[in-house]
């Protein structure tokens, strides 16, 4: 792809480029490396309470503008125009939870040394810091990365995916509309192949990537050859474990509005339905039922639930690891094709009888493609559940709460929710676990990552 072309508008109702970006060249990037190291010193002297009023304001803009933002993605990687808005709303919460209760939550911590005199933790913010992130919640993804570093002290370099451009755009002129210096948060429309560079670069301190397993590999191995702190937040496929209940028809709604939310593309979807066989039939039927009627729909209107994919590309991915199943006897109950022969719409899916030499039973499903598993009892429930090499939320469903924290405690992942689905809140930690990443983001657990935490120490 040419250097002055790699970011672009691709409408996935259409398939056709609305809007093209020009790439950095090497140079560009240098400058812009140059310009967050500078604007740091004075950033980070500013008194806190003056970055978090810029934050309130960035939530304020994002409020005011919620609609007309939930349409660029829209346009740009297919997101149900009021999926969107329920996006803008979650990240205008995100920079006024930073903006409200951060300052207090990076105050002095004071110690009690054993030998006397005082000692003091300080958190100081690290300096220059990369971001790396995904199309699936274009602005979301950057907000928590974004909102705890800035209030630290801490200065953005913000490389976001290719087939999101404006979104990326957007962003930084909100953050300077508000008021943040401009060298603060800085767009890169940078290429993949110069993230390491970047990464290598003394200036920047660290970087943050939410995405495939392969670009997490790839920006852990270039930090680490520098000794830079990272934070990775990868793939999912998310157990939905279902023990015994009272509201089998409410559980179903659950698992299906998990499933296919957002077209199926994100982290911490439901992916695995794993049920006990008292429920099991029932379940397969009530969840095939519901997905197969439903249809995608024009993103941009609001009555649409389920839209496109954000790519055909994905779409096709999708459409042969199902084939890939159904080929050494998987059961397709519905779905499992392309729609239509413009933009990228796939039919919601439902498999069982997933077996592990199955592409399905190991990879991530991204996208509106459901697993059903049968299992005797929640001991089997958990074993299943951990053979995943991904580890990051889960769901259990059960009448007896004891029971479903007794499930919680034995998962190998970062997140379990219990009665409801995996889902994002501005106060509670959200990672993961084994090789979906490391590292925390949202709450009090953002403020910890890129972060010194300076002793200060008087006899």
């Amino acid at each position: 792809m040419e250097n002055n072309v790699s970011y672009k508008t691709t409408n996935p109702v259409t398939g056709l480029v609305e809007r093209e970006f020009a790439s950095l060249t090497p140079q560009e990037i240098d400058a812009a490396i140059g310009r967050a190291d500078t604007e740091f010193t004075s950033w980070r002297a500013i008194a806190v309470s003056e970055r978090a009023a810029i934050l309130l304001r960035v939530a304020q803009i994002y409020r005011a503008r919620t609609e007309e933002l939930a349409r660029i993605i829209a346009t740009e990687m297919g997101k149900p125009v009021r999926q969107g808005m329920g996006e803008v709303g979650l990240v205008a919460d995100i920079y006024e939870y930073y903006a409200t209760l951060g300052p207090a939550l990076i105050g002095d911590e004071d110690l009690k040394p054993a030998r006397g005199g005082s000692a003091v933790v300080r958190s100081t913010p690290l300096g220059v810091l990369l971001g790396v992130m995904p199309w699936n919640y274009p602005y979301y993804q950057v907000a928590r990365f974004a909102a705890p570093n800035l209030l630290l002290g801490n200065t953005i370099l913000l490389k976001h995916a290719s087939n999101c451009p404006q979104a990326a755009l957007v962003q930084e002129e909100i953050f300077r509309e508000a008021g943040l210096p401009e060298d603060a948060y800085i767009n890169l429309f940078a290429q993949s192949n110069d993230v390491e560079s970047i990464i290598a670069d003394p200036r920047v301190r660290g970087v943050s990537l939410t995405g495939s397993e392969r670009a997490g590999m790839a920006v852990a191995e270039a930090a680490g050859r520098s000794l830079k702190k990272f934070v990775l937040e990868l793939g999912g496929s998310d157990p939905f474990i279902v023990l015994e209940v009272d509201d089998l028809e409410a559980t179903i709604d659950a698992a299906v509005s998990g499933r296919m939310s957002n077209a199926g593309q994100a982290c911490t979807a439901a992916k695995r339905f794993i049920v006990i066989d008292k429920h099991y039939d029932d379940f397969v039927a009530g969840f095939t039922s519901r997905v197969s009627k439903m249809v995608p729909g024009d993103p941009q209107q609001m009555a649409t639930r389920f839209g496109p994919l954000s790519s055909l590309a994905g779409v096709t991915e999708l459409v042969a690891q199902v084939r890939d199943a159904t080929d050494q006897g998987a059961v397709l109950h519905t779905g499992g094709h392309r729609v239509g022969d413009r933009g990228s719409f796939m039919a919601a899916s439902v498999l069982t009888g997933v077996t592990p030499q199955m592409r399905a039973f190991g990879e991530e499903l991204f996208g509106p493609v459901g697993v059903i598993y049968k299992v005797a009892d929640a001991a089997e429930a958990i074993a299943l559940a951990n053979t995943s090499s991904f580890g990051l939320g889960s769901a259990v469903f059960a009448s007896d709460v004891d029971a479903a924290h007794a499930v919680a405690d034995a998962l190998d992942v970062g997140m379990v929710f219990i009665n409801e689905n995996t889902d994002s809140h501005v106060d509670l930690p959200f990672g993961g676990t084994k090789r979906s990443g490391v590292g925390r983001e949202l709450g009090r657990f953002a403020l910890d990552e890129f972060v010194n935490k300076k002793l200060i120490r008087t006899p």
